[in-house]
C-alpha cells in the first residue's frame, strides 16, 4: 500500500480513533437509526420479485415507482416528488446539480458529509454558517451574489438538535433565498403521521426542497426530494446520481410509500415519545446536548479516551452504542451518541440508565 496511506492509517490508530466494522448480535439497540422499529416488521417481504433491470431513464421505470412518488408527494404536501437510491445519493444528486456557477450555497456547519459533497462538486460559490445561528446566517446573506440557496436539516444527527426553523425561513425570504432542509432524521419522528419538522410547523409551502429517507425511521432504503414539478423535470435531466444508477427494485418503491404513509406510524410515535421521556427523566448529565423529545440523545465528554472508556463499559454489559470521534465531531467534542425506539423496554431504558451512571 501506498506510504502516504498506511501513515495515514497509523496516526488514526494512534489517535486512538481508527473506524472499524462491528457486529452486535443479541445486543440491546441504542445505536441504530430505526426509530420506529419498521426494520424488524416481519410482515413487509423485501426485495420480493423482479429487479429494476436498469436506471429510471432506460429500463428502470415501474408502475410502482410512479405510484409510489404520486401517493409521497400527496402525503407530504408536495406538487411533485422525486426517488433516489439513498439518502447520499439525493443529496450529492441535488447540490451537484442545482447550484450553478455564479450562484451561492450557505450551508449551516453541521449539515450531513453528502451535502458537502455535492457542494464540492459543483462551481456555486459555498459558505458556512454557524450551527444553528440566525445572526451568522444573516451576515452571509448580506454578502452573497447570483440564486442563494441555504441548507439546513430538520433534525441534526451528532447533536440531537432542531434548527429555528421559522426564524430561517423569514430570513430566507427577506432575502430570496431558496432553503432546503433534510429531513432524514425528522420525518417519522415529529409532525403529524410523521411528516417531519417542517409539516409540523406548516410550512411545506415556504421551502424550496425537502429530502426524506427511507432507511432510518422508516427501516428501508432510498430516499425522495420534495419540490414543485420543475425542480423534479430539472433532476431527472441533469442530477447525475439519478440519471446513471440503476433504479431500486419496483418492491422498494412501494414499500417505502406504505410505510411512511400507514397508521402504525402514529402508534410508534407515541411508544417512542414515552421511550425518551423515560430516558431524559431519570438520567440528568451536564453533558447531554440534544432536544428532550429527539430520539437522538448525545452525550458529549470531550476526549478521546473518556468516549472510549464510556463505549466499552457500554459494549461489555451489550448495550450497542459507538463512539463518535473527530472528524466526525470537531476535536475536543467527542461524545457518545444514543438512538432510542419504539422498541425499547422500560426495562432496557433501565439498564442503559443504571449503567450510565455508573460510568460517568
Amino acid at each position: 500500500m501506498d506510504y502516504k496511506l498506511t501513515a495515514k492509517l497509523t496516526n488514526r490508530i494512534k489517535e486512538g480513533t481508527l473506524r472499524s466494522l462491528s457486529l452486535f448480535d443479541g445486543f440491546k439497540d441504542f445505536f441504530s437509526n430505526d426509530y420506529l422499529g419498521f426494520s424488524k416488521d416481519a410482515s413487509d417481504v423485501f426485495f420480493e420479485g423482479r429487479g429494476a433491470t436498469g436506471s429510471r431513464l432506460i429500463s428502470g421505470n415501474s408502475k410502482e415507482a410512479v405510484d409510489a412518488e404520486k401517493k409521497l408527494a400527496s402525503f407530504f404536501s408536495s406538487e411533485a416528488a422525486l426517488m433516489f437510491n439513498s439518502g447520499y445519493d439525493a443529496n450529492v444528486g441535488f447540490f451537484s446539480s442545482i447550484p450553478q456557477r455564479g450562484d451561492t450555497i450557505i450551508y449551516d456547519e453541521l449539515i450531513h458529509a453528502s451535502s458537502r459533497d455535492g457542494i464540492r462538486m459543483c462551481f456555486a460559490n459555498a459558505y458556512a454558517f454557524k450551527h444553528n445561528s440566525i445572526t451568522d446566517l444573516r451576515m452571509r446573506l448580506e454578502k452573497v451574489q447570483g440564486a442563494v440557496y441555504v441548507a439546513i436539516e430538520g433534525l441534526y444527527s451528532m447533536d440531537g438538535d432542531i434548527p429555528p426553523l421559522k426564524d430561517i425561513i423569514d430570513l430566507c425570504e427577506e432575502y430570496d433565498a431558496y432553503l432546503i432542509v433534510d429531513e432524514a432524521h425528522s420525518v417519522g419522528v415529529y409532525g403529524e403521521s410523521g411528516k417531519g419538522l417542517v409539516s409540523a410547523l406548516g410550512f411545506e409551502n415556504r421551502v424550496f426542497a425537502r429530502l426524506v429517507t427511507f432507511g432510518k425511521a422508516y427501516g428501508s432504503h432510498g430516499a425522495v426530494v420534495l419540490g414543485c414539478q420543475q425542480l423534479i423535470d430539472y433532476l431527472v435531466n441533469f442530477s447525475r446520481s439519478f440519471i446513471y444508477t440503476t433504479a431500486l427494485p419496483p418492491c422498494v418503491f412501494s414499500l417505502n410509500a406504505t410505510r411512511a404513509t400507514c397508521s402504525s406510524v402514529v402508534e410508534r410515535q407515541g411508544d417512542l415519545q414515552s421511550v425518551l421521556a423515560q430516558f431524559r427523566s431519570l438520567f440528568v448529565h451536564e453533558g447531554l446536548l440534544s432536544e428532550v423529545n429527539s430520539p437522538i440523545q448525545v452525550l458529549q465528554i470531550g476526549s478521546v479516551e473518556g468516549v472510549r472508556l464510556v463505549a466499552e463499559k457500554l459494549q461489555g454489559k451489550s448495550i450497542a452504542v459507538k463512539p463518535i470521534y473527530s472528524p466526525t465531531v470537531a476535536e475536543g467534542k467527542e461524545r457518545i451518541r444514543f438512538c432510542f425506539h419504539a422498541f425499547n423496554t422500560k426495562s432496557e431504558v433501565d439498564f442503559l440508565i443504571g449503567v450510565l451512571t455508573e460510568v460517568c
